[in-house]
């Protein structure tokens, strides 16, 4: 029998990613039973004192145990908490170091979405790899450098520390643990029941580009600003530094340092988002939306296209562009 905990944080949690393992583990000890086999998992709600958290302002969670009482539990699952990660994270600082004494001693940890604050609050992400909300990304990296953000994964798996991206692809998180205690069968059988799509991989589809201004650098806004405005153009690297007065070497260092990606990320992240969108909403063709952002290359153009959404530009039409 493996026992997972579930924690009951304080603040703006998302019910679902408390709801959401609760069903699932428990549906999956039905389809064992359904199997012949006895039930696997016991799921407990954990929290931090007797008094129900209400989320929403409309649901009571009453937790089932509070965390002085778990002797030993081999899964800790922490959900998704929304608000000012700072608040957030000091209002369940006395999760940490139950949730460190547990990884010391066996148990295995999940993140789901924003959970991800709560569990590199603890150091134990120090140097591993990370997935969490792409639009928590900025945020993450500023509070948290030392670890190794992912932001286009759906799930990391790294020495009994698991993540999730963002929303709702804690569902993807939960089956790959439902195959990793039972078995592929099994798994499968979740997916279908909830029909969740499986190995699901990759939230780059998802993903709105929106540049990253909450920076004091009035230099780099500026080199943001004439990207953004001038994108359907060849911009290079030698161009803004001339532009605005900085050295090469400079505006790089500068530039990644404000916006966690280097010239020539921002670049094409601008210009395949701008693509996106026509994409979405336009009839025009590959080589005229490509044009249209400023690519020559129909090779280099496809390549980066993929490389940021996860999809070729036919794909990527297909499933946004209603009128198809």
């Amino acid at each position: 029998m493996k026992h997972i905990s579930v924690l009951l944080p304080k603040g703006a949690a998302a019910l679902s990613c408390i709801e959401g393992p609760y069903t699932l583990f428990n549906k999956t000890n039905d389809f064992l039973k359904s199997m012949g086999k006895p039930p696997l998992f016991h799921l407990q709600l954990v929290g931090l004192s007797p008094e129900p958290q209400v989320y929403n302002r409309l649901f009571k969670v009453y937790p089932d145990l509070l965390i002085e009482d778990v002797q030993k539990t081999d899964l800790i699952i922490i959900p998704a908490v929304n608000g000012d990660m700072k608040s957030v994270i000091s209002l369940n600082r006395d999760f940490l170091p139950w949730i460190i004494h547990h990884y010391k001693n066996g148990a295995e940890l999940a993140s789901l979405c924003v959970g991800s604050f709560i569990l590199a609050s603890t150091g134990l992400l120090k140097g591993k790899k990370c997935a969490t909300h792409w639009l928590a990304a900025n945020d993450f990296r500023k509070m948290f450098p030392d670890v190794n953000l992912v932001s286009d994964r759906v799930i990391t798996d790294e020495q009994g520390i698991y993540s999730s991206g963002g929303a709702n692809s804690y569902w993807n998180l939960l089956l790959y643990l439902i195959e990793k205690y039972t078995n592929r069968e099994v798994a499968i059988l979740c997916s279908k029941y909830y029909a969740i799509e499986i190995n699901r991989n990759s939230q780059s589809p998802f993903i709105l580009f929106t540049g990253q201004r909450d920076h004091q650098d009035e230099q780099v806004k500026k080199a943001q600003e004439f990207i953004e405005k001038n994108f359907q153009e060849k911009i290079t690297v030698n161009q803004l530094s001339g532009l605005f007065a900085l050295g090469r070497r400079s505006l790089e260092r500068r530039f990644k340092k404000a916006t966690s990606n280097t010239v020539s990320e921002y670049i094409q992240r601008v210009k395949i988002e701008a693509a996106k969108k026509s994409f979405e909403t336009s009839r025009k063709n590959i080589d005229e939306i490509m044009s249209d952002v400023g690519y020559s290359d129909v090779k280099s153009f496809r390549t980066i296209f993929k490389r940021l959404t996860g999809l070729s530009p036919l794909e990527y039409r297909n499933k946004y562009n209603a009128e198809i």
